[in-house]
């Protein structure tokens, strides 16, 4: 049988190759955001809120 000889073979092999590196460098960052930067896990934040609101007094009826 004859070969293959166009140069033809493996051509999808590229397009493959690109899609799945871009993926991986996609994977790469989501990583880096959600593990480099705390990704909200770790150190707990201690958020105290004190509201202190003066006393509020209706105005006196007028005319009794």
């Amino acid at each position: 049988m004859a070969e293959n000889t166009n140069g033809s073979g493996g051509g999808g092999n590229a397009g493959l190759a690109f899609i799945v590196g871009g993926l991986l460098v996609v994977v790469a960052i989501v990583v880096w955001f959600v593990f480099g930067r705390g990704g909200g896990m770790g150190e707990t934040k201690d958020v105290n809120v004190d509201v202190d609101l003066p006393a509020v007094s209706a105005p006196a009826t007028p005319g009794n």
